[in-house]
C-alpha cells in the first residue's frame, strides 16, 4: 500500500486544520531532507596587488637613487617579472571575477607594464640588441625610445589617477606620486640628466609607501593581528551622512 493511502486527514473542526498524518499519528512529511547551504567566501586580492606594485617601485627607486652606491640595477628585473608582473596579472584576473572592473584594469595593466619593462632589458628578448651597432655600442635612440615608453605608461597612470579620486587617500597618493615619478624618469631618458632619475626615485619611494599603506589597511584585521594594529583606510567615497 502506498504512503498516500496510509495517510489520514485530521478533520477535527475544533482545531480548524487539515493536516495529513501517518498511521502512527505523526505529522506526514514527504519532502526530501534539505541539503546544507554553503555560502562561498572570497578573499580580497587587492592587498597582494598593491604589495607587488609597491615592491617593484621600492626596488627600482632604491637603485635610481643609487642606494649603497649601486649603479647597476639589473636585480630589479626579478621583482618586475616575477612579483610585479605575474602577481599583478593574476590579481587583475581575480578582481575581474569578483566584479571589480577598475581594480582588474589597474592590476592587469601594471602586470603587463612590469613584465614588459623586465623584457626590455633581458638579453634573451633582444630589444637592446636592436639598438646596438656592430661594435656593440648602444644607439642614442634607445634612451629616447625608453623615454617615450615611460611617457605612455605615465599617461595611462594619469588616467587611473583621474578614475580613483573618490577611492581612498593612499590610492590617490600612490597614483599621483607615480605620475610624477614616471614623468621625471622619462625626462631623464630624454636628457640624460642624472638628477632627474634621482628625483624620480624619491617620488617612486613615495608611491611605494602609499601602495604599502593601502595594502596593509586592507588586510590588517583583528582576525590576523592585534586590534590596535589597524590602519584607517582614509576613504574618499561620497557619503550623504
Amino acid at each position: 500500500m502506498s504512503q498516500e493511502k496510509n495517510l489520514k486527514i485530521n478533520t477535527d473542526d475544533s482545531e480548524g486544520s487539515y493536516e495529513p498524518h501517518t498511521p502512527g499519528g505523526h505529522a506526514a512529511d514527504a519532502s526530501q531532507p534539505t541539503m546544507p547551504v554553503y555560502h562561498r567566501q572570497y578573499g580580497n586580492p587587492a592587498p597582494l596587488g598593491l604589495l607587488a606594485y609597491g615592491t617593484v617601485f621600492l626596488a627600482a627607486s632604491l637603485f635610481n637613487i643609487n642606494a649603497r652606491g649601486i649603479h647597476n640595477g639589473s636585480l630589479v628585473l626579478l621583482f618586475a617579472m616575477f612579483y610585479g608582473g605575474i602577481m599583478q596579472t593574476l590579481v587583475g584576473m581575480w578582481e575581474m571575477f569578483l566584479g571589480n572592473t577598475f581594480g582588474a584594469t589597474v592590476f592587469a595593466t601594471y602586470g603587463g607594464f612590469n613584465m614588459s619593462y623586465g623584457a626590455l632589458y633581458l638579453p634573451g628578448v633582444g630589444v637592446q640588441a636592436l639598438y646596438t651597432d656592430a661594435n656593440g655600442v648602444l644607439s642614442p635612440d634607445f634612451e629616447q625610445a625608453v623615454g617615450i615608453y615611460l611617457l605612455i605608461w605615465d599617461v595611462i597612470t594619469l588616467l587611473f589617477l583621474i578614475g580613483c579620486l573618490r577611492s581612498s587617500a593612499p590610492v590617490v597618493w600612490t597614483f599621483g606620486t607615480t605620475v610624477v615619478a614616471l614623468t621625471l624618469l622619462a625626462a631623464n631618458s630624454f636628457t640624460g640628466i642624472q638628477s632627474l632619475a634621482v628625483a624620480g626615485g624619491v617620488f617612486g619611494l613615495c608611491a611605494a609607501a602609499g601602495a604599502y599603506y593601502a595594502a596593509l589597511a586592507g588586510f590588517y584585521s583583528p582576525t590576523v593581528t592585534f586590534k590596535w594594529i589597524k590602519l584607517p583606510p582614509m576613504s574618499l567615497a561620497y557619503s550623504e551622512v
